[in-house]
């Protein structure tokens, strides 16, 4: 028997999202994973994944899974020729198999701006003058909602080094289908979203360390967004916290 390769045709891809599109666009639908819309995916987090690193942490939300290595704070030549406070640098990678596009593994370096951008707030920069901390974030399983795992993630392996901080950091996002507001969206309705709202903040101090905001928004519904995504940012830190007092209590 002769095998051939064959491939699905792009009119027929584009026609599934565009149904799917008409689905989420309805005032009443079910999501693929039995979640209500204002319902965040189960979170799972692991202090010390890398035993090699400083400090580490290992994120699982839905089909999203993501593991960040944390090194320093080491002396930094480049820190020490124009600033006395700390300097972070922050890389996301994709793994090769980590979308359903083999071969799609690559640095994200939009990401890795906003990652920075959302954890520099957070962190006390000058207690570890002329030196560097380097974030490495890499995504094992992209599964939606990626970022937010990955800032999140983050926050978290950055405690596990002893980094000193103002308060941890955590981060959730939104999707808007029409009226529907969807929060902590899988793949699948990111790819179909009208538009997105991701919130980073400081739920101890009541503080946004950013704000993302994709597509078109009513005033009325950015601040509904916002409101969700704040309340569930508190939820997960406490789920931070109990990850981190955890592995505190654990002997070594």
């Amino acid at each position: 028997m002769t095998t051939s390769t064959y491939s699905p045709s792009q009119n027929s891809d584009n026609k599934r999202r565009r149904q799917q599109r008409r689905l989420f666009q309805e005032a009443d639908w079910a999501r693929s994973d039995g979640r209500t819309f204002q319902q965040c995916r189960p979170a799972f987090l692991r202090t010390g994944a890398a035993s090699a690193a400083s400090g580490s942490a290992y994120a699982e939300f839905g089909a999203t899974k993501v593991i960040v290595s944390v090194f320093g704070p080491r002396e930094s030549k480049k820190a020490m020729l124009y600033s006395n406070t700390g300097r972070l640098n922050c890389n996301v990678l994709y793994t090769t198999f980590s979308t359903s596009i083999r071969g799609q593994g690559t640095d994200n370096k939009e990401y890795s701006s906003m990652l920075h951008k959302a954890l520099e707030g957070a962190i006390i920069l000058e207690t570890f003058p002329k030196t560097t901390v380097d974030v490495f974030a890499l995504v094992l399983e992209s599964g939606g909602g990626d970022l937010p795992v990955i800032i999140t993630c983050a926050s978290l392996a950055l405690a596990d080094a002893g980094i000193m901080m103002y308060d941890l950091v955590s981060a959730v996002s939104v999707s808007c289908f029409g009226k529907n507001l969807v929060i902590d969206p899988t793949l699948e309705e990111e790819a179909c979203q009208d538009g997105s709202l991701m919130v980073t903040c400081m739920p101890a101090r009541n503080e946004v360390t950013q704000l993302t905001l994709t597509g078109e928004w009513t005033t009325p519904k950015i601040n509904e967004a916002m409101e969700l995504c704040l309340d569930a940012c508190s939820k997960l830190a406490e789920i931070m916290r109990s990850c981190l007092k955890e592995a505190a209590s654990v002997p070594s």
